[in-house]
């Protein structure tokens, strides 16, 4: 098994996943914008891989110019990501 993932139900659940794992001083192995989703990467005390991921609504997602969905992975900005929680509830 290369990881499992937990997928949140919003972007505010999956920001306070992050200040959660920061809170607690849990080391980041990695933090992707994919476009369609973003995902936060982290190792449990045995070495296996754990993604934390938020899918983007389906209407937000990138396409190209003909249609195609355009995915990618980009740096996510966990600090714009943080903010989340500071912003009124939507």
């Amino acid at each position: 098994m290369y990881h499992f993932a937990i997928r949140y139900p919003t972007r505010r659940a999956f920001a306070d996943g992050l200040r959660r794992l920061l809170d607690a001083g849990i080391s980041l192995e990695g933090a992707s914008d994919h476009g369609v989703s973003q995902a936060i990467y982290l190792r449990d005390p045995d070495g296996n891989g754990i993604e934390l991921s938020w899918d983007r609504p389906k209407a937000e997602w990138p396409l190209t110019d003909d249609g195609r969905l355009l995915m990618d992975t980009h740096p996510l900005d966990t600090k714009e990501l943080l903010r989340e929680l500071t912003t009124a509830r939507r």
